[in-house]
């Protein structure tokens, strides 16, 4: 960022060298009728506004148990009634069932149990999709619900020597959510490798190094099979142990990536804030051509320039003022929403 020529406008374009007074952008008494950056033509007031589908979809962690519990039990009396027409090292038919849902719907497929039928190979690509979608919508939920408790007693445990109020302790954990997220996640992913790997050397009587290599190709996904749970009880603990790892990793890789990018957003909110303005900029400021900047336009060009909204965002909510401003006076009363609403029932 430093490279960017500071006299130059972030938000740079042509510049009408003919000042023309057709709107205006402060609420004393000044209209302003639309933004010259976004033509009316571009965008349209009768389109509503849809909401997210992702921000109407919040399971609770009780949902989040309970699809996975029918996830598994479906699962479960599936396989374990087609374990016939399933080939590969055995130990217990339940356990067995149990273990290749697990393994099937983290795709870790470490080749030990492999459908043998059509049918069976069928069941386990229904399973697989089923089992991503599962994780990837419903799992991470809980996942991020455990992350948040934990982050919630770092934050204590590191405010421990100082005095912090309630309102201090919010805003440091607001302040650095992500990066104590990413710790957390680092911890737990460290903590789940050498468990998985101290429970394959003492129960599978794997050599460290052969558990610890087993460990990371399961947490991973990689499941090459040379090395697996091959006890009833390494598969009772493979269950759990199994589905705890690789969400953790896939949360950790997430909160990286979050964390990378909340990175550079604070670099730019900073070099925004604190680079000098030019003439350009102020130009660039001036969406009605007045000569002067008020705080509202002020307040806008920086908006955009730090990337929090954008020309169509703008022309929505001035296509939401005009139809407000019933009487066109350039501001918002009680009478304007009376008669707006009056219009909009009539139509």
């Amino acid at each position: 960022m430093a490279s960017i020529d500071a006299r130059q406008p972030l938000l740079s374009g042509p510049i009408d060298p003919k000042p023309k007074r057709t709107n205006a952008f402060a609420p004393m008494g000044r209209k302003f009728r639309r933004c010259e950056s976004a033509p009316v033509d571009s965008v349209s007031p009768d389109i509503p506004l849809s909401k997210s589908i992702s921000g109407t979809f919040h399971p609770s962690i009780r949902q989040v148990g309970m699809y996975l519990a029918v996830y598994l039990g479906v699962g479960t009396v599936i396989f374990y009634l087609v374990m016939g027409q399933i080939d590969g090292y055995k130990t217990n038919g339940l356990v067995d069932a149990v273990y290749f849902c697990i393994v099937t719907m983290t795709t870790v497929g470490y080749g030990d149990l492999v459908p043998a039928s059509s049918f069976t190979k069928l069941l386990a690509c229904v399973f697989v999709f089923s089992g991503m979608a599962l994780i990837s919508v419903i799992l991470t939920k809980a996942a991020d619900y455990l992350v948040e408790k934990q982050e919630i007693l770092l934050v204590r445990a590191l405010c421990r020597h100082r005095k912090v109020g309630p309102s201090d302790f919010i805003k440091e954990i607001e302040t650095n959510k992500v990066k104590y997220k990413c710790l957390i996640a680092m911890t737990l992913i460290v903590v789940l490798i050498l468990f998985g790997a101290g429970f394959l050397s003492i129960v599978e009587e794997l050599h460290f190094i052969d558990a610890f290599y087993c460990a990371c190709s399961t947490m991973t996904t990689l499941g090459y099979g040379d090395k697996s749970f091959s006890t009833t009880w390494g598969r009772i603990f493979a269950v759990v142990w199994i589905l705890t790892s690789t969400l953790g990793l896939g949360q950790f890789l997430l909160y990286v990536a979050e964390l990378f990018t909340e990175t550079r957003q604070k670099a730019l909110v900073e070099w925004v804030l604190t680079r000098r303005m030019t003439i350009l900029d102020l130009e660039a400021a001036d969406i009605d051509h007045d000569g002067v900047v008020g705080a509202a336009e002020f307040i806008v060009y920086k908006l955009k320039e730090l990337g929090k909204i954008n020309e169509q965002d703008i022309a929505l909510v001035l296509e939401e003022f005009e139809y407000l401003d019933a009487d066109h006076s350039g501001t918002i009363s009680a009478s304007d929403l009376v008669l707006s609403q009056s219009e909009k029932t009539k139509k």
